[in-house]
C-alpha cells in the first residue's frame, strides 16, 4: 500500500451508543466486582461514621455511594483507554498542498 493510499484511509466512526457501551459496560462490571471486594472488608457504617459523622447513612446507601463513586473511577479509566486508543489516522493527516 502506497503512502498515499494509507493516507486517504480513515477508520469510519462509531455510533455514539457504541462508544458510550465500550466504556460504561466494562467500567459497570469492573464497579460491580471492586463493591464486593471493597464491601467484603469495610462495614459502610462504620466508614461513614468515620468520615461523615453528622449524617446518618444506611447500609444501603453507603453501598449505593461506594457503587457509584467504583464505577466513576472506573469509567474514568475506560474513557482515557479509549481516548488513548484512537485511530491515529484522525489526527495524523498530511498538511493540505496549496
Amino acid at each position: 500500500m502506497t503512502e498515499r493510499a494509507s493516507a486517504a484511509f480513515d477508520h469510519p466512526p462509531r455510533p455514539l451508543a457504541q462508544r458510550l457501551g465500550a466504556i460504561l459496560w466494562p467500567s459497570f462490571f469492573a464497579a460491580g466486582v471492586a463493591t464486593m471486594v471493597f464491601f467484603a472488608f469495610v462495614d459502610p457504617v462504620d466508614l461513614a461514621a468515620m468520615t461523615f459523622p453528622q449524617f446518618e447513612i444506611t447500609r444501603g446507601v453507603g453501598y449505593t455511594i461506594g457503587f457509584f463513586m467504583f464505577w466513576a473511577c472506573t469509567a474514568s479509566a475506560s474513557l482515557f483507554t479509549w481516548i488513548l486508543l484512537r485511530p491515529a489516522s484522525r489526527f495524523n493527516r498530511p498538511l493540505p498542498e496549496d
